[in-house]
C-alpha cells in the first residue's frame, strides 16, 4: 500500500501528519491524519486510539480542536482520525446536497444500495484496510481502542461491539446510539442499506448489538445534557437501556449544560485518552 505524505507538523514533541492513499474498498483516494507521540522517535511502537468523527467532518477536526495530542504526547499513544466518507469526483453524493447524506456522512457502513455500494464501504475501511496500512507503515503496535463523537460515536460503538478482540476499549462522545430510531440513522441506513428487514440495519445499532456481543469490553460514553440533539436523534437512554438488559457494564455520563460542539469533547477528551490507556498493555 502506497501512501504520500501531505503535512507534517510537530505538536507537543511528537508529529502531526496528514496522508492520503488509494483506497481498494472505497475505490478512491482517501486521506487519514495521524499523531505519531514522541516515544516513537525513540524507537518505541506505540498503541493506537482511531478516532472516527461526526457529519460534515473530515480528519481535521478532531485533530485541531479536541486538544488530544498533549495527554497522547504523555501517554505514548498515537491518534489515527480517517475521513468521514469516501471523497473524489465519481463518488456519488446527496443529490439534494443535504449533509447528512453521502459525502461527509459515510455512516461507517458497508452500502449494499446503488448508487452508494460501490465506494461506501466504510465499516471494512475502518476495521481491516486503514489499520493494515497503519501497522504496516508506523511504529505502532497492534494493540487498538476505537472511539467517536456523534456519527462517530455511533460508529465506533458498533465497531467494537462487533469486533470485541480487535480493540481493547471503545468510548464515545455524544454518539447516535439507537439509529434504527434516529431520523439520521434512518435517512443513511435506507438509502445505504436498503428497507428495513429486521436483520442488516440491526448489524449497525449499538442498542442491538449489546446482547449480542462478547467479550463485553470497557465502555465509556459522555453526553451533555444541552445537547440539542439529545432526545431526537442521539437517544442515551435507549443504549443505558439496552445495556441493562444485556447486563453489559458502560459507563454513561450525563454532563450539565455541555452541548454537541467540541468545546465539549475538548473537556473531556483527557478522561478519555487516560481511559484507553488504561487498557493497553504494558
Amino acid at each position: 500500500m502506497k501512501s504520500e505524505l501531505i503535512s507534517n507538523n510537530k505538536s507537543f514533541g511528537g508529529w502531526h501528519q496528514q496522508w492520503r492513499h488509494t483506497s481498494d474498498d472505497l475505490h478512491c483516494t482517501m486521506r487519514f491524519a495521524i499523531y505519531l507521540p514522541p516515544q516513537t522517535e525513540e524507537g518505541e511502537q506505540v498503541p493506537v486510539l482511531y478516532w472516527l468523527s461526526g457529519l460534515t467532518c473530515t480528519d481535521e477536526n478532531f485533530m485541531q480542536k479536541a486538544g488530544a495530542h498533549r495527554i497522547a504526547a504523555e501517554l505514548g499513544i498515537a491518534i489515527v482520525a480517517p475521513d468521514t466518507s469516501p471523497r473524489g469526483d465519481d463518488v456519488p453524493d446527496d443529490p439534494n446536497l443535504a449533509y447528512d447524506l453521502g459525502l461527509g456522512a459515510g455512516f461507517y457502513v458497508n452500502a449494499t444500495e446503488p448508487p452508494w455500494h460501490r465506494h461506501y464501504q466504510m465499516y471494512d475501511y475502518v476495521v481491516d484496510e486503514l489499520p493494515t496500512l497503519i501497522e504496516a507503515q508506523f511504529p505502532v503496535t497492534q494493540q487498538r481502542a476505537i472511539a467517536g463523537h456523534s456519527m462517530g460515536g455511533h460508529g465506533a460503538l458498533v465497531i467494537a461491539l462487533r469486533n470485541p478482540l480487535r480493540y481493547s476499549s471503545v468510548s464515545a462522545f455524544s454518539p447516535i446510539s439507537h439509529p434504527t430510531d434516529s431520523p439520521w440513522g434512518r435517512k443513511a441506513f435506507s438509502n445505504y442499506l436498503g428497507p428495513d428487514d429486521g436483520v442488516v440495519w440491526q448489524q449497525y445499532d449499538a442498542c442491538e448489538l449489546l446482547a449480542l456481543s462478547t467479550p463485553h469490553l470497557p465502555v465509556l460514553v459522555d453526553q451533555g445534557t444541552a445537547d440539542e440533539y439529545l432526545s431526537e436523534q442521539l437517544k442515551p437512554g435507549a443504549l443505558l437501556k439496552a445495556a441493562e438488559q444485556a447486563k453489559y457494564p458502560i459507563s454513561l455520563r450525563m454532563q450539565p449544560d455541555y452541548d454537541h460542539s467540541y468545546y465539549f469533547i475538548a473537556s473531556f477528551i483527557e478522561d478519555h485518552l487516560r481511559f484507553h490507556a488504561q487498557y493497553f498493555s504494558a
